[in-house]
């Protein structure tokens, strides 16, 4: 027996590949990292999988009639596998014929970055570089993590960085903080994950410390889960949707009292007394003050006060996770945070003022010097069209429809033509009902995927990519100190091909190869990309060892930091000299680029605006439980849902769903029961399990579920995003609001075993003709 060590990355940390006599049987941590992933434990089996995509496959009636086959038969026609120069014909013959007839824009390169690690082989900066290279596509702006943040930011701080993860770092709150409160709460699950990989899963010590350094926390959530074990945090449950009418009372406590830091917001921001008018209920009559915020998202106005008195008299921070924003109308609890906080007057200091993304993500305020991490450039697209990410369906449905978008008309292009690598919307995308109707439109569907998921099911040409562990990378975070050399493991399985060699080759074929690959194969990009970083890292002053160096150990690391990072300290310091990039100069707690805008559904001030879901509203009467979809604990999105550690995890085959007891009783559901989740746009089944640390009215399922549906009635797996709304945020933002859905419940009730879940069953596969 031959045992080989291959130092690699994932987006859930480092570690070492184990490869036995041809196959990988281990993945050792990176030894470095005090909490590596469970995750880890599911590679093994999803490299070897029977549902691997081993050869290049055309769906059956696409092959016949091409564009002109019946959409319908997506997710259910079977597959004609043909050779690799067969399928890259069909896929360039295609590009072309798309592009002369309807042009570049009615080509979507939908891509969504969570593929790889690995900054070369990243399936989202492939497909466009290629694309752009070809002549141009439509593409996507901002993300489902944080896209309304995003978009609001820039025009309140001047900048969206703060929820990448550069906020106030961990030594300054250790120092510091005396009260730190969590607005949607610090689950430990998400820190798993770093975009572009982490050496180090370093939150849960970050916490211990501060526990130990005497920093009191509060965690604000609907579910006591969001509170990391071990940490003695003050639970104060919250109605799903509410934070902001939370943050307002606290607001008018501290005006209504003289609390607030009146020479900050005089000096520091732009717009208060326009806020404070709001606050005090000048023009609605209404006062925002505790006992209106109590009525509203159900947390006693005795505990808003005291909240509002603690951070008051404390160096306070205000932490919001990325979940609050994923809501209708979530720009609003980002800017009523960023409000309150400069009412405290202690932003710019250190341990205080606000942050975001402390447990949304790895990483979030550890120290790290700010320079640059490995990547690599799409280049510019010569085609000037793009969507609001999660405007997907909307722009399959109806081409031609104008929409609004952060001060800005667009119109929906008339997509022809799909091109997809790396990424599910069948799991990140919300009513998974709509967006299987809209599947339908474009007349052709290119996937690139390792594994039949339900997007590739879904294509008309599917092509096989290696794995991170068939081929070499370099990965890294701009959030982490680790920079990982990523050695190839594994040879292509079956016939599977790079995404950059299949692009290559695609780009011969449109004679725009040079523009393509600039010359450079596998290893070439590799060196180039760490070159490039290391020459950025050498002017700031830090040692970058020679590429040949790093490649044989394996991995190079930055020293921490000397000083900590405190969010806008230069600008409290100074606010002429670092003024923010905002038309002020200053904070704006009343944006007057916003009001010019004219959205109804974004006003120019932080404000509470009900959203069309919630457990206040007309709604709640029918669909009386409000769904929170919550990131899994098992794997990253859908990514590896049948590997080992995953399936470990569902109930009877299915994705959890966590319900009070007393919630569950009165529906007549017991511990593992098999339940129908539903609501008017879609249902599907899931296993129950009793949870005490949920709010009454709240039912909590993980994303992830590879979708199950053989038609619109029920979804057999347990995706949730089949209930979720497709509703953008605000005209502003455009985003993600899938943390706005009500549901019910109910036993399954029909006759005989529920449906059986076939997610991880391979499609009909022929193969090639002889």
């Amino acid at each position: 027996m031959t045992t080989t060590r291959f130092p690699t990355l994932s987006h859930w940390g480092a570690y070492t590949a184990v490869v036995e006599n041809g196959k990988l049987v281990e993945c050792e941590p990176f030894p470095y990292d005090s909490a590596p992933s469970p995750i880890l434990r599911s590679m093994p089996g999803m490299v070897h999988s029977e549902l691997r995509i081993q050869r290049p496959a055309v769906r059956r009636g696409w092959l016949r009639d091409r564009e002109r086959a019946d959409r319908s038969r997506q997710g259910t026609d079977d597959f004609i596998e043909v050779d690799w120069d067969t399928a890259l014909d069909l896929v360039a013959g295609e590009l072309a014929r798309v592009r002369a007839t309807y042009g570049p824009a009615s080509i979507f390169g939908g891509s969504y970055g969570w593929s790889s690690a690995g900054r070369l082989h990243h399936a989202r900066t492939l497909t466009h570089r290629f694309l752009f290279a070809g002549g141009g596509c439509t593409t996507q702006a901002g993300n489902y993590s944080w896209g309304a943040a995003q978009f609001l930011l820039p025009h309140v701080i001047g900048t969206y960085a703060p929820v990448t993860g550069r906020v106030t770092d961990w030594r300054s709150i250790l120092e510091h903080t005396q009260l730190f409160i969590a607005i949607g709460g610090m689950p430990l699950r998400n820190t798993q994950i770093t975009s572009g990989g982490a050496g180090l899963h370093s939150s849960h010590q970050w916490i211990e410390r501060a526990k130990s350094s005497g920093v009191r926390f509060v965690v604000v959530s609907p579910t006591r889960a969001d509170i990391p074990d071990g940490l003695k945090a003050r639970w104060v449950p919250i109605r799903p949707n509410t934070d902001t009418a939370l943050m307002l009372g606290m607001a008018h406590t501290l005006l209504s009292r003289g609390l607030h830091d009146a020479h900050f917001v005089s000096r520091y921001c732009e717009g208060f007394d326009a806020f404070a008018a709001y606050l005090l209920g000048r023009e609605d009559g209404q006062a925002k003050d505790a006992h209106w915020a109590e009525s509203i998202c159900a947390v006693p106005a005795q505990t808003i006060v005291e909240l509002a008195l603690e951070a008051a008299s404390h160096r306070a921070l205000m932490n919001c996770t990325w979940s609050l924003q994923r809501a209708h109308h979530g720009e609003q609890p980002y800017w009523a945070c960023i409000a309150l906080a400069a009412m405290l007057g202690q932003i710019g200091l250190p341990g205080g003022g606000f942050a975001f993304g402390h447990g949304s993500i790895n990483g979030a305020g550890t120290p790290r010097p700010e320079v640059a991490a490995p990547e690599m450039s799409a280049g510019t697209n010569p085609a000037r069209s793009s969507i609001p990410v999660a405007r997907i369906s909307d722009m399959l449905l109806s081409p031609g429809d104008r929409y609004d978008f952060n001060g800005r008309e667009g119109i929906y292009p008339d997509i022809r033509m799909v091109y997809w690598a790396g990424g599910n919307p069948f799991h990140h995308h919300q009513d998974l009902n709509r967006l299987a109707r809209a599947w339908q439109v474009p007349e052709t569907i290119v996937v690139h995927d390792s594994w039949w998921t339900p997007t590739a099911r879904r294509a008309d040409i599917v092509l096989p990519a290696t794995t991170t562990l068939e081929r070499n990378d370099i990965g890294g975070s701009s959030r982490d100190r680790y920079v990982l050399a990523m050695h190839q493991a594994l040879p292509p399985q079956f016939s599977s091909r790079n995404d950059f060699d299949i692009y290559r080759d695609l780009a011969l074929r449109a004679g725009c190869e040079p523009a393509f690959s600039a010359g450079r194969d596998e290893f070439g990009w590799i060196r180039h990309i760490y070159d490039s970083m290391a020459a950025r890292w050498i002017d700031a002053g830090f040692d970058a060892p020679p590429f040949e160096r790093f490649w044989e150990q394996g991995y190079t690391e930055l020293p921490e930091p000397g000083a900590p990072f405190v969010l806008l300290s230069d600008f409290r310091a100074d606010p002429q000299a670092h003024p923010l990039k905002t038309p002020s100069g200053k904070i704006e707690l009343y944006s007057q680029r916003i009001r010019e805008f004219g959205y109804e559904d974004c006003p120019p001030h932080p404000a509470w605006l009900p959203p069309a879901e919630w457990l206040g509203g007309a709604a709640a009467r029918h669909w009386p439980l409000h769904l929170i979809t919550s990131q899994p604990p098992d794997k990253l999105h859908s990514q590896l849902d049948a590997g080992s550690h995953s399936m470990a995890m569902k109930v009877r085959g299915r994705q959890a769903i966590r319900v009070h007891p007393l919630d569950a009783a009165e529906r007549g559901i017991m511990e593992n029961d098999i339940v129908r989740v539903f609501n008017e746009r879609g249902a599907c089944l899931a296993g129950a399990c009793m949870d005490d640390a949920l709010m009454r009215g709240v039912v909590v399922m993980a994303t992830g579920a590879w979708f199950d549906a053989s038609d619109s009635s029920l979804e057999h797996h347990g995706n949730p995003n089949v209930l979720t709304m497709d509703r953008g945020t605000s005209s502003l933002a455009q985003a993600s609001s899938a943390l706005s859905a009500l549901v019910e419940i109910a036993p399954w009730s029909e006759e005989g075993e529920p449906p059986a879940v076939k997610a991880f069953e391979p499609p009909v596969v022929c193969p090639i003709a002889k």
